[in-house]
């Protein structure tokens, strides 16, 4: 039972980390919001799809 919970909570770290890496990034704001929906909407694959395929932030910029 403590495992799900530790988890959960994981799963909801990585999300907000996603969700403000889509904010802080160059992309369009309608792209922004799209990417923040399918983070919300769908937690861990729309995290495992932003890994993948998201705008990325300014920062990560070589």
């Amino acid at each position: 039972m403590e495992f799900a919970g530790i988890g959960g909570f994981i799963i909801l770290v990585l999300d907000i980390w996603a969700i403000v890496s889509i904010l802080s990034s160059g992309a369009s704001t309608g792209s922004k919001v799209l990417w923040t929906l399918l983070v919300l909407i769908l937690p861990v694959l729309g995290f495992i799809i932003w890994l993948i395929a998201g705008p990325k932030s300014s920062r990560a910029t070589v």
